[in-house]
């Protein structure tokens, strides 16, 4: 189910990056324009992770996630009637697309940090990296389903329908997660005793727990273990959200796809994520059981990182589109096979505060996605393709060299140290 809410959340993020080809003509948008427009949603979607992740840890993902997938609802159905018919004129039509995608970006802020969280109940230590790249693959799932999808949708009844169509999942999602999931695995019907000792380790898991502690967000912040990870992980938003919102375009300014066969090509590198993401994810485990939760991280963030920022930079150089593509993929591909490593180590620092860690670890990949989402289309203008999809290739490099310097000498087991102090909340 967290699979699933990865997946729809990615959908309905994703589908205006396929409908602004018909979009922007119809409303007349400069692709700098368009750039201010997605960076909305990564303005609302950092400024809530934190807040998102405490509440999730506060009252459960059960009811954090439901209202998340409602609004998703709304504001993706919005995004296709308001503009252009409520609102019209340049400036109404972008200001209603900006506030919009504000909301929708509040909305998805739940979605990885609460999932996260549902991740931490509900699965042991040593199986977190596959259970993250569960999650994780549903969103890669959506990015290679919604590229063809919404390209098949827009030719058909044009790219507001595109809206109304997808929004539709997110209100199906909310209304099946709320039925069927308990926050507590101890109160689901179907949950054994035997399987409860399994998830928790052997601790006392009483069915209805006292009130969560958690770690204070203001020792949260000095910690120098979730600093030094989520400083990292800025660099994954950088080049991640390159190929989230400019990747379609791409293809069909540069590689000369049409608008439909964009579509099927774009969702080959999400296809090539969706398989090695669980591979990731199983590697980081395995590791980990061996060595330790920081070698099991910096080991799958290092290969992965170092291989995808080479091989987006030799999709930017290759003169041949086929080739092009195929290294796009690997590079895609490698970026989310150190995906799951992340998270796991999110949850493995965080005790109780799972939820707001992961907030705070996401926040600062989406602070990267706010830098490059609009400074693509300038770096375009001014400098042309190759340099922009260089400079996602330097920064995914940069990671990787900081993880070989902070995974040696900066990170500490926490299975070594004393407990952070907690608490109430």
């Amino acid at each position: 189910m967290v699979g699933g809410f990865a997946f729809v959340s990615y959908v309905e993020r994703m589908n205006i990056s396929v409908a602004v080809a018909q979009m922007m003509p119809a409303m007349s948008l400069s692709k700098i324009q368009m750039g201010q427009i997605f960076s909305s949603f990564l303005w609302g979607y950092a400024i809530f992770q934190i807040p998102a992740g405490r509440l999730g840890d506060a009252i459960g993902p059960r009811v954090t996630l439901t209202v998340a997938a409602v609004v998703w609802g709304l504001t993706s159905a919005l995004t296709g009637l308001l503009p252009g018919f409520a609102f019209s004129g340049a400036f109404a039509v972008i200001a209603t697309l900006w506030v919009l995608r504000f909301l929708l970006g509040a909305g998805e802020a739940a979605t990885f940090p609460v999932g996260a969280r549902a991740i931490r109940n509900w699965t042991p230590l040593w199986e977190r990296g596959v259970g993250n790249s569960i999650m994780i693959a549903g969103a890669t799932m959506a990015a290679a389903a919604t590229s063809p999808l919404v390209s098949w949708i827009m030719l058909r009844v044009g790219w507001r329908a595109s809206f109304y169509i997808t929004s539709l999942a997110a209100f199906v999602l909310a209304l099946v997660w709320y039925l069927t999931v308990t926050d507590n695995p101890a109160d689901h019907r179907h949950i054994s005793r035997s399987e409860l000792e399994m998830i928790t380790g052997g601790r006392n898991f009483e069915r209805s727990p006292a009130p969560t502690k958690s770690i204070p967000l203001r020792t949260m912040l000095t910690d120098r273990n979730i600093v030094l990870l989520s400083l990292s992980y800025t660099c994954e938003g950088y080049v991640l959200f390159i190929f989230v919102f400019w990747l379609y375009i791409y293809l069909v300014e540069v590689r000369g796809f049409t608008v439909l066969n964009s579509g099927f090509v774009a969702s080959l590198p999400w296809i090539t994520a969706f398989l090695c993401t669980p591979l990731g994810g199983w590697l980081c485990d395995r590791i980990t059981e061996k060595k330790g939760r920081v070698a099991g991280a910096r080991a799958v963030i290092m290969l992965g990182y170092g291989l995808s920022g080479v091989l987006l930079f030799v999709a930017a150089r290759w003169g041949n589109r086929v080739g092009s593509v195929a290294a796009l993929c690997l590079s895609v591909g490698f970026l989310y096979f150190a995906e799951p490593a992340f998270w796991a180590m999110a949850l493995h620092i965080s005790g109780e505060s799972a939820g707001a860690s992961s907030g705070v670890m996401n926040t600062a990949g989406i602070l990267g996605g706010i830098i490059s989402t609009p400074l693509v289309p300038v770096i375009v203008k001014h400098f042309g393709w190759m340099t922009a999809l260089g400079s996602g290739a330097l920064v995914a490099l940069a990671c990787t060299g900081a993880w070989l310097v902070i995974g040696r000498a900066g990170f500490y087991d926490p299975a070594m140290a004393p407990a952070p102090t907690v608490t109430d909340s």
